[in-house]
């Protein structure tokens, strides 16, 4: 049973990603939980920080496609999941008033990979995996997503790692500049970051947040045509037969309908 595990050492809190036996997929269970848990999170004034981190010794190894079929089979069911489950959840933790940190160890692939962008630092082991080979199921990166990569990398990186769908090590995701650094400890790696944050004026860290979300650059909104263009793949030939292929682990067999 997934689930969302949360404890506190002081002023530092620490969110786990608990999805047992499939490497901390996100399912739609966990999307609802990290938003909820990041809201109230936000509201507590007592955190200084938050630590994200995956159960054993794995981060996310992003959305759980078995799902798929079911609750993200349509144009309709797209668009909720993603602005809704997904969405929501990337807003709570990006929005969250305190600090943020991913402790990266393991896998760091798809929705994982987008979670740790939400937040403000990253922090890997040299053995992490980071990646969205979202090529291999036929569809897009939702918009609400691609924000939040294209912010933090760049046009150019953005457009690689959509399109080739490759994984890569940590060491290539620090010159991507996808983490700010690698740690042999993770752990402690994360909570010695997060005691020097914490140690620090709360005010001023959350005015930082602040000033610099406010000035960095946006994009012109898309409209509400465009961002339903966007999910347009999902009635596609090619997205029924990625998510088929993924289930029955072959190679996608595209025909470009």
């Amino acid at each position: 049973m997934s689930a969302i595990l949360l404890e506190r050492h002081g002023p530092i809190a620490s969110v786990t990603l608990s999805n047992p036996g499939k490497l901390n997929a996100l399912d739609r269970n966990l999307w609802e939980q990290l938003a909820s848990c990041f809201v109230a999170l936000s509201a507590d004034t007592s955190v200084r920080c938050v630590i994200l981190r995956g159960a054993d010794r794995q981060f996310a190894a992003g959305a759980d496609i078995a799902e798929f079929p079911a609750i993200r089979s349509t144009l309709e069911q797209g668009i909720a999941y993603h602005t809704v489950a997904i969405g929501e959840a990337l807003t709570a933790i990006s929005a969250c008033r305190h600090p943020t940190l991913a402790a990266i160890e393991g896998v760091c692939i798809g929705g994982g990979l987008e979670v740790a962008c939400a937040c403000d630092l990253r922090i890997a082991a040299p053995d992490a995996r980071f990646g969205i080979p979202i090529n291999r199921l036929g569809f897009a990166l939702a918009p609400g997503e691609m924000a939040g990569l294209l912010q933090l990398v760049g046009r150019a990186v953005a457009l690689e790692m959509l399109l080739e769908g490759r994984v890569f090590d940590a060491a290539e995701a620090l010159q991507k500049g996808l983490i700010t650094r690698i740690a042999g400890d993770v752990p402690a790696a994360a909570l010695e970051c997060a005691g020097r944050i914490a140690r620090g004026a709360p005010l001023a860290a959350q005015m930082n947040k602040l000033l610099i979300n406010r000035l960095s650059a946006s994009a012109i909104p898309l409209t509400d045509a465009e961002h339903i263009d966007a999910f347009a793949p999902l009635a596609s030939a090619d997205y029924r037969e990625g998510v088929q292929a993924f289930l029955e682990k072959r190679p996608p067999a595209f025909g470009g309908t």
